[in-house]
């Protein structure tokens, strides 16, 4: 046997140790810039599964707020389809044929929410009338012949847009375009129709779901009508009434203003050939009360918005877009900033969850405890053994951590049942003292303790003059919210409210007898202080008088009724004062109250001027270098172009000299620049330079500080004070 050297094998070459860089996912985000790492992961999937349970709750919200008006446009497309297959030969019915049936949405102006309501609508349509719904946009459709495409296009199947044939089909172009057209949707219509499923290609069916009518309607939904252009709505329209007698067209017209705008984008010649029906969504403002009702005024969900952070989203849903659904994305980042920047956000979960992770605190955790603000002023009020325990013993902190999570639940349960109660006794009094909306007494009560408000003593005023069948009618709606309710608390109040409804219901049966005319009281009447009014007196008397017409009315005897209703009034004032206390009061509060209202309107509320003037003037707090930084008011000369120009444009008045601004550009870049002034040739400005102040005050000219005058050929107007 012999042996030679190994002239061919397979060699082996093991990958390098280092690993590939794995993709950032929301956790590794979300735990970057934490303060407790430790527990980041763990506050990241809570904050994700709470989120996932208001999201779920919303979408029902919505769903169950969209149905009334949902189910009336199915019904009346239901109907125009059947209209499409009815037989009937008499004048009527041909007139109704030769138009396009078409419903009229009316949103509102919360733009940032009618994609989910189209979403809905278009699903319901796909599932229980006809698999052919198109929507378009204002956007795509900027002339008719893009519109015609795109209704084609996701009608048919089409796959090629008009902008990628002109670059790859070629000479194949006019070919393709003579079948984006009405009549070869026609013929695509009845040999798709004349199938037994009567579904489009490449859509496969479940054997569960509904058959088809025989000729299913064609859905056209214009999301936003307003945007469209006039003419390109009218020449499609125009077209499409060729072709109502081999396709059944039906479009929806979404409308954020009014329905007069219909009337206003087509003329009589066009909305003739339409059959309009108009449905009406509900409120914005009704979207947004229930979402804080299901979302925020309940005991349910741990997580809380402080009163300036509902004042933050609240404002920018009013001032902003009326959008809902931007309000619950600023409640998921309140709630992702609440989890991210507070550690001790892992006990912000229902009662059970969070006094079992309350036994598992570890000793760090129980260190952050005690530096809450609230749970400083709780050991404050405790006696020195106490205190002693708590600032020594972690076991002791835990325990005592268990007991104020079940207090703080208990005071959640008992809080939002009272607001309500108060705001259904407070909402109908004359101008509002404590607003009108729930949300306005929740801020209230949120902010400061309500009873000691002028607004509130107000309307306890008020209620105090109320009449009998208001009083009672409050009351019952009062004993109804409170029925539901568990807490000792809640039954004890219940019990009270209805002795109360039932004693002023008693008061109809035991009223007293009416005064005669030739009584004690009649006489006394007669001779009262006010009679004194009818005659002629001067100021002192006058003063004198009223002031014993007050004593009188002091003095006068109460009726029962009045007595048992400053009796009820006095009950639900203590009954504000016991339930309705601020939640900073409660120990541990910070787990489920997220209060920076700063941090929030900073990432929602954009201020893109505020941040333009701010660059330009101290560019350090964008750019951080170290020799940006001067003092206020001073001209680094290390600063950009731009910067530089702006700040010298500030010293000037409401024309600006370009040739003196030059100069004063120049001697601040030639400092820069480290250059002699004076070795330089005197007045020359080299190429170099005056191209930069060009280029800088054309920025500044495009962001609008600056613009041209004719007022005088070498100077420029300053816009951003004074007029020009």
């Amino acid at each position: 046997m012999t042996t030679s050297s190994v002239s061919k094998g397979c060699f082996v070459f093991k990958p390098s140790s280092k690993r590939k860089k794995r993709a950032l996912d929301a956790e590794d985000y979300f735990s970057d810039g934490s303060e407790d790492c430790e527990t980041s992961k763990e506050r990241f999937q809570l904050c994700q599964a709470l989120w996932e349970n208001m999201r779920a709750e919303t979408e029902k919200v919505q769903d169950e707020l969209n149905k009334k008006m949902l189910d009336s446009v199915l019904e009346f497309v239901r109907k125009s389809s059947t209209s499409f297959l009815s037989k009937e030969e008499d004048w009527a019915s041909r007139m109704r044929a030769s138009e396009i049936p078409t419903a009229a949405l009316v949103l509102g102006v919360n733009v940032p929410d009618h994609d989910m309501t189209f979403q809905s609508l278009s699903d319901r349509l796909q599932q229980t009338v006809t698999p052919f719904v198109v929507s378009v946009q204002a956007k795509e459709c900027a002339a008719l012949k893009h519109l015609l495409q795109k209704f084609l296009q996701r009608l048919m199947g089409m796959s090629v847009s008009v902008d990628e044939e002109d670059e790859e089909a070629g000479a194949e172009l006019p070919q393709k375009r003579s079948h984006c057209s009405l009549g070869a949707l026609c013929d695509w219509y009845k040999t798709v129709s004349e199938k037994p499923s009567g579904t489009s290609p490449g859509k496969k069916r479940s054997s569960s779901a509904m058959e088809f009518p025989p000729r299913p309607p064609v859905i056209l939904i214009f999301k936003d009508l307003e945007a469209f252009s006039s003419h390109v709505l009218q020449d499609f329209i125009l077209i499409c009434s060729q072709y109502t007698q081999q396709l059944p067209l039906l479009f929806i017209f979404g409308i954020a203003t009014s329905p007069c705008t219909i009337q206003r984008m087509l003329p009589h010649s066009v909305t003739s050939l339409l059959c309009i029906e108009l449905f009406q969504s509900l409120p914005c403002t009704q979207h947004l009360a229930t979402v804080i009702d299901k979302l925020v005024l309940t005991p349910q969900q741990p997580f809380k918005p402080s009163g300036k952070v509902l004042q933050v989203l609240v404002g920018l849903f009013l001032y902003h877009d009326f959008s809902v659904r931007n309000f619950i994305k600023g409640l998921q980042l309140s709630l992702l900033e609440h989890f991210h920047s507070q550690p001790l956000s892992v006990l912000c979960r229902k009662k059970e969850e969070a006094v079992e992770r309350a036994q598992k605190l570890s000793h760090q955790e129980v260190e952050r405890i005690g530096q809450l603000p609230s749970f400083m002023r709780f050991v404050e009020k405790q006696e020195p053994e106490e205190q002693v325990q708590l600032l020594t013993s972690d076991e002791h902190v835990k325990e005592v951590c268990q007991k104020l999570l079940e207090d703080l639940r208990r005071y959640h349960k008992n809080f939002y049942p009272f607001l309500r109660c108060l705001h259904v006794l407070t909402s109908s009094l004359p101008k509002y003292p404590l607003g009108k909306q729930i949300r306005e007494l929740h801020v209230s009560c949120l902010e400061r303790n309500v009873w000691e408000t002028e607004e509130y003593e107000s309307a306890l005023q008020l209620l105090r003059m109320l009449a009998k069948d208001e009083l009672v009618a409050a009351l019952q709606k009062c004993v109804e919210i409170l029925k539901p309710g568990k807490t000792k608390n809640m039954r004890d109040a219940l019990q009270q409210l209805e002795s109360l409804t039932g004693r002023f219901q008693q008061l109809d049966s035991s009223a007293d007898p009416p005064v005669a005319e030739g009584s004690t009281e009649g006489k006394e009447d007669d001779s009262s202080p006010g009679q004194d009014l009818q005659k002629k007196t001067d100021l002192f008397h006058l003063q004198k008088t009223l002031l014993e017409m007050k004593e009188s009315r002091r003095s006068k005897k109460k009726s029962p009724f009045e007595l048992l209703r400053n009796q009820a009034v006095e009950y639900i004032d203590s009954l504000v004062k016991m339930h309705l206390a601020l939640p900073e009061s409660q120990p541990l509060y910070e787990v489920y109250y997220y209060t920076s209202s700063g941090t929030l309107r900073r990432h929602l509320n954009a201020t893109p001027r505020t941040s333009i003037q701010t660059a330009l003037s101290h560019p350090y707090c964008y750019l951080q270098n170290e020799a940006l930084k001067n003092e206020a008011g001073a001209i680094s000369s290390a600063a950009p172009d731009l910067c530089v120009v702006y700040k010298l444009h500030l010293e000037c008045g409401r024309l600006i000299n370009l040739y003196d601004w030059l100069e004063a550009y120049s001697t601040v870049v030639t400092a820069a620049e480290g250059e002699d002034a004076d070795s330089s040739e005197k007045g020359k400005i080299s190429e170099m330079r005056h191209a930069r102040f060009i280029r800088a005050v054309s920025e500044l000219e495009f962001l609008g500080f600056v613009k041209s005058t004719k007022q005088k050929t070498d100077h420029v107007a300053r816009l951003t004070w004074g007029g020009c």
